[in-house]
């Protein structure tokens, strides 16, 4: 299901006009796409961040002054390098009749059985890309862990998508593994492993002509 935004008409692309609409709450932003010349656009605020935070990859029904409704995808956000505060936005407008390739966040779900017996759950990619039409691309897709064992680990090409979902991600890729924890070294071994280094070294200044 598309998310509903609205966007307002920005004329200048100066960088003063930039900064007075983040001050009023709004977003510059661009709108292009192969039935659109590139339209510069505000969005709210508030609203680009609650979509940021639930679903970065929806398709956006944007609402553009004077030419309606679009279905649009986020392309770009730059987003400030200190503050992280969104700067701009590109949108770009797709056809629903035509595939595009996005990217979808992966659900892990189960408590590992490595974890049980003591291992560390590592999780190597939190999303995915893949290729379908707008309306098949899914809100995630689920990976289940339940039955990872310490040294064991799960790739892309065991996830289970519709048939209509293509992924682009390499099919050896791994999304998750259970390594066996590192033992954690008292004083006593550091100073053990010291003490080796010590008599090695001097057994070798000993053997020295």
């Amino acid at each position: 299901m598309a998310v509903t935004m609205n966007a307002e008409e920005r004329r200048s692309g100066t960088k003063s006009e930039r900064k007075g609409l983040r001050a009023k709450g709004k977003i510059p932003a661009v709108l292009y796409g192969s039935k659109v010349n590139s339209i510069p656009i505000a969005i709210d605020e508030k609203q680009l961040t609650t979509l940021l935070r639930s679903n970065p990859h929806a398709i956006i029904e944007l609402d553009v002054p004077q030419l309606g409704k679009q279905n649009v995808m986020i392309n770009e956000v730059q987003r400030d390098s200190i503050s992280r505060n969104v700067l701009h936005v590109d949108f770009h407008q797709i056809n629903m009749d035509e595939p595009v390739t996005t990217t979808v966040r992966l659900d892990f779900t189960g408590d590992a059985a490595g974890v049980k017996a003591g291992g560390i759950l590592q999780i190597q990619h939190h999303e995915i890309d893949i290729r379908c039409l707008p309306k098949h691309i899914p809100a995630s897709i689920e990976v289940d862990i339940s039955e990872l064992e310490i040294g064991s680990n799960v790739l892309v090409s065991e996830l289970k998508v519709p048939a209509s979902v293509e992924i682009k991600t390499d099919m050896n890729d791994v999304l998750a593994t259970v390594l066996l924890p590192q033992k954690e070294e008292t004083p006593a071994d550091v100073e053990e492993e010291a003490e080796a280094r010590a008599d090695s070294a001097e057994a070798a200044r000993v053997e020295q002509p």
